[in-house]
């Protein structure tokens, strides 16, 4: 899908995804580099073949940091491997999650520790990272959520409380950064329909459900992310931060 905008502001900006070959990431991780940026990100599956499909798309590759983002040592490393690549960090996209099925009964707290590392965890330390990064010449922060816990849907509980914590998290986070021209916001998207999805969970029925809510009668695809997140990341929104912007074909309500 060509872009509707270009935000020149990004062209050379030093960006870091995480999530960002597969899903709504790769989705990014295209529109960021069609923007001229520089993207690095991490992922925990092999990546190859998408590096190569940029490069030859875009005349020159991401670079691809193969890891696991919850192990905050290696995901610092990861960040700090970009800022020598690409110089600090302009842009941090906080993407990657994990939607697993789960009800309360079935929980242990094997299971909490791990869903909460991947859905809260790595994205506090990452912010903490490209604060760091970012303190002297300020930067954007934007964190994916999911309009999940607004909609209070059931079957995934521990990964709604994680997308309302993110919120809770940006607000916080904004205010604490704002005097070192951090932005920090959040991105709620609907349903995304990526390969997972439809492969994991999209049954007709439910799709249909879904489509009934939106206002929008077209299912979201993960290049509708694109555009948003350029935006947020962009100097086009220099004086938003603390905000959570839904994204999702007008399902839920705001404000």
């Amino acid at each position: 899908m060509d872009q509707p905008a270009t935000f020149q502001d990004l062209r050379g900006a030093s960006v870091y995804i995480t999530g960002g070959g597969s899903g709504v990431g790769a989705a990014l991780t295209d529109g960021f580099m069609g923007q001229g940026a520089n993207v690095a990100f991490i992922g925990r599956s092999d990546a190859s073949a998408f590096v190569e499909e940029m490069r030859d798309k875009h005349g020159r590759a991401p670079l691809f940091l193969q890891g696991d983002m919850t192990d905050t040592e290696l995901l610092h490393a990861t960040m700090a491997k970009a800022a020598e690549a690409h110089g600090p960090l302009k842009v941090l996209v906080n993407n990657a999650a994990n939607d697993k099925r789960h009800s309360l009964e079935e929980t242990t707290p094997d299971f909490w520790d791990w869903m909460i590392e991947v859905n809260l965890k790595a994205y506090y330390f990452a912010c903490q990272e490209a604060a760091r990064q970012m303190k002297d010449n300020g930067g954007s922060i934007i964190n994916f959520s999911s309009i999940s816990y607004m909609m209070g849907n059931a079957g995934y509980p521990i990964y709604t409380s994680s997308n309302a914590a993110i919120t809770g998290m940006t607000r916080s986070l904004a205010r604490e950064l704002g005097p070192q021209k951090i932005r920090v916001n959040a991105l709620a998207p609907g349903w995304v329909l990526t390969q997972k999805q439809l492969d994991m969970w999209a049954t007709p029925e439910d799709l249909a459900a879904h489509l009934d809510r939106q206002c929008l009668k077209e299912h979201l695809t993960p290049e509708d992310m694109i555009a948003p997140t350029l935006f947020l990341a962009s100097s086009a929104s220099h004086a938003m931060t603390g905000q959570c912007m839904v994204v999702d074909g007008g399902v839920v309500v705001t404000g």
